[in-house]
């Protein structure tokens, strides 16, 4: 291959080379280092016998991951408060035509799910993440991580009822989503507690990640009534110069709250039967960066 020919296989790649990193990681820039990281693998590396450059450039992007992953994982354990993976713009445009593939790539980047990943051994995240969100076979997942298909198989079946079982029920339909999302910021702006009360579940949860280093609930806090008072409060605090934009982030519509053109916060709602039943506020400044770009 030339040196352009080997350029441009990798950027036809590198859109589902940072899908597979961020999906494993949960953070833009540690995808990103990794995708650098297999670039620079790929650059230097005998292409000779490579026949895919997909599958080869996807099994190195993985296993790169994996070991970015452990050590994220032990970096984690000092994390001040709930943990939020950081922001994602999730504007598909015509890259995925198909509405059914569309929502299997959104809901595999939504928060909800990427929470309940974090939970996963290294391993598991990276099988359930190649079979649940880009539909590899048992057979490939195993040539990519050097396993037999029987253990593959095992750890794909373990990593989804885990997956199941603690995902918080969502409607993914964008429209819906969009209108509680508009609604929810106009009550929460205008300080109208009972328009608010009226947009959200009873058992609401209010899920903030400050990482310890702005503003932002160090705990989960959870029913309407503490949540939309929460929320309700914050709004009367506001920020300099603030002003707000609409956003899809992680597959979902979003809320970015500005002081001047500084990005400060991050608000996404999951909605079920009618009514908000989470809602995701992220103000730690070191995931906001990407946003602020």
């Amino acid at each position: 291959m030339t040196i352009d020919t080997v350029t441009d296989v990798f950027e036809e790649h590198r859109p589902v080379l940072l899908g597979v990193a961020y999906r494993m990681l949960g953070r833009v820039a540690d995808a990103e280092d990794v995708v650098q990281e297999a670039w620079l693998r790929w650059s230097g590396a005998d292409r000779a016998d490579v026949r895919e450059p997909r599958g080869y450039l996807v099994r190195i992007t993985t296993r790169l991951a994996i070991d970015r992953l452990r050590q994220i994982k032990a970096r984690n354990e000092a994390y001040v408060g709930p943990w939020l993976p950081e922001p994602y713009v999730t504007d598909f445009g015509d890259v995925v035509p198909d509405t059914a593939e569309r929502a299997v790539l959104a809901d595999s980047v939504s928060l909800a799910v990427l929470v309940v990943m974090e939970s996963l051994s290294p391993l598991e995240r990276a099988v359930f993440v190649l079979r649940e969100a880009f539909g590899y076979p048992y057979a490939n997942i195993a040539a990519l991580l050097d396993r037999e298909e029987p253990a593959v198989r095992q750890l794909a079946g373990r990593a989804r009822r885990h997956v199941e079982e603690r995902r918080p029920r969502y409607e993914v339909d964008p429209a819906q989503r969009r209108d509680f999302t508009e609604r929810f910021l106009a009550a929460a702006a205008e300080g109208d507690l009972d328009a608010l009360m009226s947009l959200l579940a009873p058992d609401v949860r209010l899920v903030g990640d400050s990482g310890g280093k702005s503003k932002a609930p160090v705990r989960i806090i959870e029913t309407a009534d503490k949540v939309g008072r929460f929320l309700i409060g914050a709004a009367r605090k506001g920020v300099p110069d603030m002003s707000f934009r609409a956003l899809e982030l992680n597959g979902g519509p979003a809320v970015v709250v500005l002081s001047g053109d500084e990005v400060v916060t991050v608000f996404q709602v999951d909605v079920a039967d009618g009514r908000i039943q989470s809602v995701y506020l992220l103000s730690n400044p070191d995931k906001l960066q990407s946003l602020s770009a």
